[in-house]
């Protein structure tokens, strides 16, 4: 059947809803060049005013997932497990929570992102282990994945490619923030991964994208709907990024408290609760676990047998990183020159953090990109934050600032102590919020 693209467009700009057939119509002619991106930029606006129903995108997910390579993971003897985050700040859940699943049975090929706006990414944490390849060509993936159990890379060109030119249209047309368009990028690449099964990681708080429970919620149901809609068995949670999850932000220094995460050395308390809470989903949704409290029990054994850790180590070796990343991995993650406390001016409890601001400063510091080409420094960030309700003195320390010279330390100091609100009493509430599924 032929189309039209300007047809399909005036039919979203006057609220109708679109066939599957007219939405494939539009993202393979994106592909091929049969619709222009001028047109496709039109079509994201439309649709970013007159919303999609749950079926539109159903079927906007399957066609940008088709619009490339399908990995299948059938040949393997255990379930394709994955988890994906909306962002946030301090957040290295995935390097913890892949070999604590493979542990318990599963099977994990995670394709990652790099960090975006405030926000920290997985690759670019990932990029700190000298040697590990993030982009390694797929039968490397492959090999990795069948023979330690997970391997955590970045998207290959031929997977989802339709995702790639959609959101670089959205990203300069004033589109980002549709939920509809967010929902298809996010679950086409999931779904191009060939997976078994997904858990959602959706942020609500001063640190998300999505900063009110509400919004969150929203983005968390069109994702659940719409990835179980499309074949592949999901269940959300929403957690709080009111407060950093871990106490360290910054690429080289979250490795480092994954590294004590995973051996035991150090386990920050809110990092503990949802890695455990989104592994012990994912255990179910694989059918490894027999109900939620045995697949807790696996997960935490997992962690404290040291099974997780000696599978992350085979991991990062079998991508070309150090073979002994797990004892010695201080004398690898880059270090700052200048790292001094950042003191509290006045006394009293947190009640409250602007979390995102904590983001803004590490990139500031050069831990994140303000442009897409922008190298990061991997050394740079805080640690040891104070978190929510907890008390702190005049002239003792709201965290430890990593930076490159003086400049940059003092200006990130200041963004940090700006950050923070210091009160009579904090309270911190709970790290996971809700549960949306079935």
């Amino acid at each position: 059947m032929s189309f039209l693209p300007q047809e399909i467009i005036r039919r979203k700009r006057d609220g109708a809803t679109l066939t599957g057939e007219e939405i494939a119509f539009m993202v393979d002619g994106l592909v091929k060049g049969t619709v222009t991106e001028g047109q496709v930029a039109a079509f994201a606006m439309a649709v970013f005013f007159q919303k999609m129903t749950i079926d539109e995108r159903v079927a906007l997910t399957l066609a940008m997932r088709d619009s490339g390579t399908v990995l299948n993971w059938s040949d393997l003897p255990g379930p394709a497990l994955d988890k994906h985050s909306t962002g946030g700040i301090g957040d290295t859940v995935s390097l913890m929570l892949a070999p604590a699943i493979v542990a318990c049975g599963g099977y994990v090929p995670m394709i990652s992102g790099r960090g975006l706006g405030h926000t920290g990414g997985t690759l670019d944490k990932l990029d700190t282990v000298p040697g590990y390849r993030t982009q390694p060509d797929n039968a490397l993936f492959r090999q990795v994945v069948r023979e330690v159990g997970c391997a955590i890379i970045g998207q290959t060109a031929d997977l989802a490619p339709a995702d790639k030119r959609v959101y670089a249209i959205r990203d300069v047309t004033g589109t980002v923030e549709s939920i509809d368009l967010i929902t298809a990028s996010i679950l086409s690449k999931k779904l191009a991964a060939g997976l078994t099964g997904l858990v959602l990681d959706v942020k609500t708080g001063s640190g998300a994208f999505m900063a009110s429970l509400d919004a969150s919620r929203g983005l968390a149901d069109s994702l659940v709907k719409v990835a179980n809609g499309a074949g592949l068995a999901t269940v959300g949670l929403i957690t709080d990024m009111n407060e950093p999850l871990g106490t360290a932000a910054g690429n080289a220094l979250e490795v480092e408290l994954a590294v004590d995460f995973l051996t035991g050395r150090r386990i920050d308390p809110r990092m503990w609760e949802v890695t455990v809470a989104l592994s012990a989903e994912l255990l179910m949704i694989g059918k490894l676990a027999p109900d939620l409290a045995a697949a807790r029990d696996r997960i935490e054994a997992a962690f404290r047998s040291g099974a997780a850790a000696e599978i992350f180590g085979r991991m990062v070796t079998a991508l070309g990183g150090p073979a002994d990343f797990m004892e010695r991995s201080g004398s690898y993650l880059a270090k700052a020159p200048v790292v001094r406390p950042v003191m509290a001016t006045v006394a009293g409890a947190v009640t409250a953090i602007d979390t995102r601001a904590i983001g803004v400063a590490v990139v500031g510091l050069g831990g994140g990109r303000t442009r897409p080409q922008d190298p990061i420094d991997p050394a740079v960030g805080f640690t040891t934050l104070a978190g929510l309700g907890d008390t702190v003195d005049a002239g003792e320390p709201l965290g430890i600032v990593h930076a490159r010279d003086e400049a940059a330390a003092e200006a990130a100091a200041a963004a940090l102590r700006a950050a923070y609100s210091l009160g009579a009493a904090g309270q911190r509430g709970p790290s996971v919020i809700e549960r949306v599924g079935t």
